[in-house]
Protein backbone atom coordinates (compact mmCIF):
# COMPACT_ATOMS: atom_id res chain seq x y z
CA UNK A 1 0.00 0.00 0.00
CA UNK A 2 1.32 3.42 -1.00
CA UNK A 3 2.46 5.64 1.81
CA UNK A 4 0.15 8.49 2.71
CA UNK A 5 1.52 11.97 1.95
CA UNK A 6 2.51 13.96 5.00
CA UNK A 7 0.18 16.80 5.94
CA UNK A 8 1.92 20.15 6.28
CA UNK A 9 -0.47 22.70 7.90
CA UNK A 10 1.87 25.62 7.27
CA UNK A 11 2.29 24.82 3.58
CA UNK A 12 -1.47 24.33 3.19
CA UNK A 13 -2.10 27.65 4.93
CA UNK A 14 0.30 29.40 2.58
CA UNK A 15 -1.52 27.99 -0.46
CA UNK A 16 -4.86 29.21 0.87
CA UNK A 17 -3.70 32.79 1.54
CA UNK A 18 -4.47 33.74 -2.05
CA UNK A 19 -8.01 32.45 -1.81
CA UNK A 20 -8.49 34.22 1.52
CA UNK A 21 -7.55 37.52 -0.04
CA UNK A 22 -10.43 37.41 -2.49
CA UNK A 23 -12.90 35.99 0.03
CA UNK A 24 -15.14 38.88 1.10
CA UNK A 25 -16.05 37.17 4.37
CA UNK A 26 -12.49 37.53 5.73
CA UNK A 27 -11.99 41.20 4.81
CA UNK A 28 -8.35 40.40 3.98
CA UNK A 29 -8.69 41.69 0.44
CA UNK A 30 -9.75 45.15 1.60
CA UNK A 31 -6.97 45.37 4.18
CA UNK A 32 -4.37 44.20 1.68
CA UNK A 33 -5.54 46.72 -0.91
CA UNK A 34 -5.20 49.65 1.51
CA UNK A 35 -1.84 48.40 2.73
CA UNK A 36 -0.51 47.96 -0.79
CA UNK A 37 -1.72 51.39 -1.88
CA UNK A 38 -0.03 53.01 1.10
CA UNK A 39 3.26 51.20 0.46
CA UNK A 40 3.13 52.15 -3.22
CA UNK A 41 2.60 55.81 -2.36
CA UNK A 42 5.63 55.80 -0.10
CA UNK A 43 7.70 54.02 -2.74
CA UNK A 44 6.71 56.50 -5.44
CA UNK A 45 7.42 59.38 -3.08
CA UNK A 46 10.96 58.21 -2.40
CA UNK A 47 11.45 57.46 -6.10
CA UNK A 48 10.57 61.09 -6.83
CA UNK A 49 13.15 62.22 -4.26
CA UNK A 50 15.79 60.14 -6.01
CA UNK A 51 14.87 61.64 -9.37
CA UNK A 52 14.95 65.16 -7.92
CA UNK A 53 18.48 64.63 -6.61
CA UNK A 54 19.62 63.25 -9.95
CA UNK A 55 18.04 66.14 -11.85
CA UNK A 56 19.74 68.67 -9.61
CA UNK A 57 23.09 66.94 -10.05
CA UNK A 58 22.78 66.93 -13.84
CA UNK A 59 21.66 70.58 -13.90
CA UNK A 60 24.41 71.86 -11.60
CA UNK A 61 27.20 69.88 -13.24
CA UNK A 62 26.06 70.90 -16.74
CA UNK A 63 25.95 74.55 -15.73
CA UNK A 64 29.46 74.33 -14.28
CA UNK A 65 30.88 72.78 -17.45
CA UNK A 66 29.13 75.39 -19.60
CA UNK A 67 30.56 78.18 -17.44
CA UNK A 68 34.05 76.68 -17.51
CA UNK A 69 34.12 76.82 -21.31
CA UNK A 70 32.49 80.23 -21.59
CA UNK A 71 35.79 82.12 -21.43
CA UNK A 72 39.10 82.34 -19.63
CA UNK A 73 37.93 80.41 -16.60
CA UNK A 74 40.22 78.32 -14.41
CA UNK A 75 39.95 74.55 -14.69
CA UNK A 76 39.45 74.57 -10.92
CA UNK A 77 35.80 75.32 -11.64
CA UNK A 78 35.40 71.87 -13.17
CA UNK A 79 37.14 70.29 -10.21
CA UNK A 80 34.64 72.09 -7.99
CA UNK A 81 31.86 70.60 -10.15
CA UNK A 82 33.28 67.12 -9.57
CA UNK A 83 33.18 67.77 -5.83
CA UNK A 84 29.57 68.95 -6.10
CA UNK A 85 28.65 65.79 -8.00
CA UNK A 86 30.20 63.72 -5.22
CA UNK A 87 28.09 65.55 -2.63
CA UNK A 88 24.94 64.74 -4.61
CA UNK A 89 26.08 61.10 -4.79
CA UNK A 90 26.29 60.85 -1.00
CA UNK A 91 22.84 62.40 -0.65
CA UNK A 92 21.32 60.08 -3.22
CA UNK A 93 22.87 56.98 -1.68
CA UNK A 94 21.18 57.81 1.62
CA UNK A 95 17.85 58.39 -0.09
CA UNK A 96 18.17 55.15 -2.05
CA UNK A 97 18.38 53.17 1.21
CA UNK A 98 15.03 54.63 2.30
CA UNK A 99 13.49 54.05 -1.12
CA UNK A 100 14.72 50.45 -1.16
CA UNK A 101 13.09 49.74 2.20
CA UNK A 102 9.62 50.65 0.88
CA UNK A 103 10.26 49.05 -2.52
CA UNK A 104 11.22 45.78 -0.86
CA UNK A 105 7.92 45.64 1.01
CA UNK A 106 5.99 46.22 -2.20
CA UNK A 107 7.85 43.38 -3.90
CA UNK A 108 7.11 41.04 -0.98
CA UNK A 109 3.39 41.76 -1.30
CA UNK A 110 3.43 41.42 -5.08
CA UNK A 111 5.33 38.14 -5.19
CA UNK A 112 3.71 36.38 -2.26
CA UNK A 113 0.21 37.83 -1.90
CA UNK A 114 -1.05 39.19 -5.19
CA UNK A 115 0.71 36.66 -7.40
CA UNK A 116 -0.69 33.88 -5.22
CA UNK A 117 -4.18 35.40 -5.37
CA UNK A 118 -4.06 35.35 -9.17
CA UNK A 119 -2.76 31.78 -9.30
CA UNK A 120 -2.88 29.94 -5.93
CA UNK A 121 -1.61 26.74 -7.53
CA UNK A 122 1.88 28.19 -7.84
CA UNK A 123 2.26 28.77 -4.10
CA UNK A 124 4.43 31.53 -2.66
CA UNK A 125 8.01 32.59 -3.30
CA UNK A 126 9.04 32.45 0.33
CA UNK A 127 7.11 30.49 2.99
CA UNK A 128 8.06 32.76 5.89
CA UNK A 129 7.21 36.02 4.12
CA UNK A 130 4.40 37.00 6.50
CA UNK A 131 6.53 36.55 9.61
CA UNK A 132 9.39 38.47 8.03
CA UNK A 133 7.12 41.27 6.83
CA UNK A 134 5.56 41.50 10.29
CA UNK A 135 8.99 41.76 11.87
CA UNK A 136 9.93 44.47 9.39
CA UNK A 137 6.84 46.49 10.33
CA UNK A 138 7.71 46.15 14.01
CA UNK A 139 11.38 47.03 13.56
CA UNK A 140 11.94 48.80 10.21
CA UNK A 141 15.51 48.76 8.96
CA UNK A 142 17.35 49.37 5.67
CA UNK A 143 17.68 46.30 3.45
CA UNK A 144 20.91 47.41 1.80
CA UNK A 145 24.12 48.80 3.30
CA UNK A 146 25.18 52.38 2.69
CA UNK A 147 28.14 51.09 0.71
CA UNK A 148 25.76 49.01 -1.41
CA UNK A 149 23.46 51.98 -2.03
CA UNK A 150 26.46 54.16 -2.84
CA UNK A 151 27.76 51.58 -5.32
CA UNK A 152 24.33 51.20 -6.94
CA UNK A 153 23.78 54.92 -7.56
CA UNK A 154 27.40 55.44 -8.57
CA UNK A 155 27.22 52.70 -11.17
CA UNK A 156 23.77 53.63 -12.47
CA UNK A 157 24.04 57.43 -12.55
CA UNK A 158 27.07 59.18 -11.15
CA UNK A 159 30.00 57.30 -12.64
CA UNK A 160 28.97 58.33 -16.18
CA UNK A 161 28.31 61.91 -15.01
CA UNK A 162 31.59 62.22 -13.16
CA UNK A 163 33.36 60.53 -16.06
CA UNK A 164 32.09 63.23 -18.41
CA UNK A 165 33.25 65.86 -15.93
CA UNK A 166 36.71 64.29 -15.88
CA UNK A 167 36.91 64.30 -19.67
CA UNK A 168 35.73 67.92 -19.70
CA UNK A 169 38.53 68.79 -17.26
CA UNK A 170 41.17 67.14 -19.47
CA UNK A 171 39.80 68.83 -22.58
CA UNK A 172 39.74 72.19 -20.80
CA UNK A 173 43.43 71.86 -19.91
CA UNK A 174 44.26 71.05 -23.52
CA UNK A 175 42.00 73.66 -25.16
CA UNK A 176 42.94 76.64 -23.00
CA UNK A 177 46.64 75.83 -22.66
CA UNK A 178 47.63 74.21 -25.95
CA UNK A 179 51.26 75.30 -25.75
CA UNK A 180 51.91 74.30 -22.13
CA UNK A 181 52.80 70.81 -20.90
CA UNK A 182 49.80 68.97 -19.48
CA UNK A 183 51.19 68.75 -15.94
CA UNK A 184 51.95 72.46 -15.87
CA UNK A 185 48.47 73.29 -17.12
CA UNK A 186 46.95 71.19 -14.32
CA UNK A 187 48.68 73.21 -11.60
CA UNK A 188 46.63 75.28 -9.17
CA UNK A 189 47.79 78.24 -7.08
CA UNK A 190 50.15 76.74 -4.52
CA UNK A 191 49.62 73.16 -5.74
CA UNK A 192 51.92 71.38 -8.17
CA UNK A 193 50.34 70.02 -11.33
CA UNK A 194 51.70 66.52 -10.69
CA UNK A 195 49.95 66.47 -7.32
CA UNK A 196 46.67 67.69 -8.85
CA UNK A 197 46.74 65.02 -11.56
CA UNK A 198 47.62 62.37 -8.97
CA UNK A 199 44.72 63.35 -6.72
CA UNK A 200 42.24 63.41 -9.60
CA UNK A 201 43.50 60.08 -10.95
CA UNK A 202 43.32 58.50 -7.49
CA UNK A 203 39.81 59.84 -7.00
CA UNK A 204 38.55 58.18 -10.19
CA UNK A 205 40.35 54.94 -9.35
CA UNK A 206 38.49 54.84 -6.01
CA UNK A 207 35.19 55.47 -7.80
CA UNK A 208 35.77 52.53 -10.12
CA UNK A 209 36.51 50.25 -7.17
CA UNK A 210 33.43 51.40 -5.25
CA UNK A 211 31.24 50.88 -8.32
CA UNK A 212 31.87 47.12 -8.24
CA UNK A 213 28.83 45.39 -6.62
CA UNK A 214 29.56 43.05 -3.72
CA UNK A 215 26.23 41.16 -3.82
CA UNK A 216 23.31 40.38 -6.11
CA UNK A 217 21.26 42.91 -4.13
CA UNK A 218 23.57 45.69 -5.34
CA UNK A 219 23.38 44.70 -9.00
CA UNK A 220 19.85 45.87 -9.71
CA UNK A 221 16.70 47.57 -8.47
CA UNK A 222 14.24 44.74 -9.05
CA UNK A 223 15.04 42.70 -5.96
CA UNK A 224 12.56 39.98 -5.15
CA UNK A 225 11.07 38.79 -1.92
CA UNK A 226 14.15 36.98 -0.75
CA UNK A 227 16.15 37.02 2.44
CA UNK A 228 18.09 40.05 1.21
CA UNK A 229 14.96 42.22 1.07
CA UNK A 230 13.23 41.52 4.39
CA UNK A 231 15.49 40.30 7.15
Amino acid sequence: MAEESEFDPEADEQKEIGREMVDESTGLGSVAAHLYRGEMERTVGWRDRLDTTTNWAVTVMSAIVAYAFSGEVSHAVILAGIMMGTVFLFIEARRFRDYDMWRSRVRVLQENLFANALDPSQGVEHDAWRAELSRDYREPSPKISYRGAFSHRLRRVYLPLLGVMGLAWIFHLWAFNPDDPFLESAALPGINGVLVVGIVGGYYAVLVVLAVPLSSKERGESGGADHGDIE
